[in-house]
């Protein structure tokens, strides 16, 4: 009796149906998967787009805008819904590099991050923006007797499209590039395009380039000082502990006295306008109070802690903080400018024809705007570029990222008190730079030359069998440098060009 054979290729059929079955579950899970990332990625969208809505339906409140009675063009509508768009796009690139080093050191959370900086942010833009507005506003153009009302205002617009546009474009991208430059640009290729090169303020422009020089170098030399003050006074002595505990609440104190005397005279001076001795005095003693109360809180923190360079960065933490947030004050003062400048202008376009040659008013509902778009940009597309300021160029810690953090701030507090809108992305990427490649000169000719030390009392035998030199450690990635360096580069006359663009399509409706 012969017996039945079973198909050769009858588990091969079973064995592929189940690849097949498998293979659909996973595609399936896919497709879930990714439905429900988008749906998560629309949810902000749709608030922001939610925002612009309420910005446009406020403005055409006559309450909102000032009161009963007053005519409000639907120019300005636009106008302020593509400031509001602006500021959106403000606070999801350019607050990145405020709260990126706290975070990166590993010193508070990104939900934290965002909230203190949402806080801090709008807080600066409320209190200590409208010298930085004027100069945005009227400084980097200068309108004649030719130039109509119409035209400056679609000067304006371009600005703010195009600057918003490309902001919008780079965030995309992951790239963190200059609001300022951006709307610098805008407003540039704005008036060139109406009225050629002659109405360019160019020595207010050569101000403006020259402290994009200066700010990264500025930023970058101050927190590599700090950095090796922190590495002389504590981390190179035998006791470290000890060493924190004498000199770090004289930091927390320097920082509080800086902060009290940018608030006595830029932040509050709507109300209290002191002289500066008095501002001099009001520092001194904060710096005074707040050191003798830091000394005993750095020393219980600093009970049980091991003499160790990870266990005293845990002292830099409340510093950190406070600097991370007296540097979102500083850039909600400092970057407001490009949300609501261009604003502001139009506003005083349209609302006072004879406004356009003078020197622009800033109304209380632009900087609302202004101030409520950036801390929403930023809770809603910021954590992105958080990450990438705080852990990809260079590897941070408390200690890195405080030097980081007060040197940017120092350097956008002097240049806001003198009126001149910097790039905070430059000082903050040039502070990066700055530790990470102290850190570099610092680290790596200690073990070049130990190394050849020990070559030099080895025999030639033993020498030939050693391993050779190890290059230079390089803890700064070097292919940042030129993609932010190309970024900077690239921004001014992208936005320039795309703003002259927008310009002829305004005028030719």
């Amino acid at each position: 009796m012969k017996m039945t054979r079973r198909p050769k290729n009858g588990a091969k059929s079973l064995k592929k149906l189940e690849e097949r079955y498998v293979s659909d579950l996973l595609r399936q899970e896919s497709i879930t998967t990714e439905a429900r990332s988008f749906r998560l990625e629309a949810v902000p969208l749709v608030i922001a787009a939610v925002f612009l809505v309420v910005v446009g339906l406020a403005v055409s409140s006559q309450a909102f805008v000032g009161g009963s009675g007053i005519s409000i063009p639907a120019l300005l509508i636009v106008a302020a819904v593509f400031g509001g768009y602006m500021a959106l796009n403000i606070g999801a690139n350019d607050v990145a590099n405020n709260m990126g080093p706290a975070v990166g050191g590993k010193v508070i959370t990104l939900g934290w991050a965002v909230v203190l900086a949402g806080i801090c942010e709008a807080a600066g833009a409320l209190l200590a923006g409208g010298d930085v507005v004027s100069t945005v506003a009227k400084g980097i153009i200068q309108p004649d007797d030719n130039l109509s009302i119409d035209s400056f205002v679609f000067i304006m617009m371009s600005a703010l499209i195009a600057a918003a546009i490309w902001i919008n474009l780079a965030t995309v991208l992951n790239a963190p590039v200059s609001t300022t430059h951006s709307i610098v640009g805008g407003v540039l290729g704005g008036g060139v395009a109406a009225a050629g090169l002659g109405v360019v303020n160019w020595p207010m422009m050569g101000n403006i380039a020259a402290s994009w020089v200066i700010s990264p170098v500025l930023g970058g030399i101050v927190a590599a000082l700090m950095l090796g003050l922190i590495k002389y006074l504590i981390l190179y002595r035998n006791d470290k502990i000890a060493a924190a505990r004498r000199w770090v609440p004289l930091m927390i104190g320097l920082m509080s006295a800086v902060f009290v005397g940018y608030m006595s005279m830029k932040g509050l001076k709507r109300v209290w306008k002191p002289e500066i001795d008095v501002v001099l005095l009001t520092s001194l003693a904060t710096f005074a109070v707040v050191t003798l109360m830091a000394v005993p809180y750095i020393r219980v923190i600093a009970r049980g802690l091991r003499n160790k360079k990870k266990d005293v960065a845990r002292l830099f933490h409340l510093p950190l903080i406070m600097g991370a947030a007296l540097l979102s004050f500083a850039h909600g003062a400092n970057d407001v400018a490009n949300a609501v400048g261009p604003l502001a202008a139009i506003t005083s376009a349209l609302l006072d024809p004879g406004a356009v040659g003078a020197k622009v008013g800033i109304p209380l509902w632009v900087m609302l705007i202004g101030a409520g778009g950036i801390a929403l940009g930023l809770a809603l597309f910021g954590p992105k570029l958080i990450r990438t300021v705080g852990e990809k160029i260079t590897r941070m810690n408390a200690i890195r990222a405080y030097c980081v953090a007060i040197s940017a701030a120092i350097t956008v507090l002097i240049a806001t008190s003198m009126g001149l809108p910097v790039s905070s992305t430059h000082i903050a990427v040039g502070a990066i730079f700055g530790v990470g490649f102290l850190r570099e000169f610092l680290e790596n000719p200690k073990r070049k030359r130990g190394r050849r030390k020990s070559l030099l009392h080895d025999t030639p035998e033993a020498a030939l069998k050693q391993p050779q030199i190890r290059q230079k450690r390089k803890l700064v990635r070097r292919r940042f440098v030129l993609s932010i360096a190309a970024a900077w580069v690239v921004t001014v006359p992208a936005s320039a060009l795309l703003s002259g663009l927008v310009y002829v399509v305004l005028s030719s409706l």
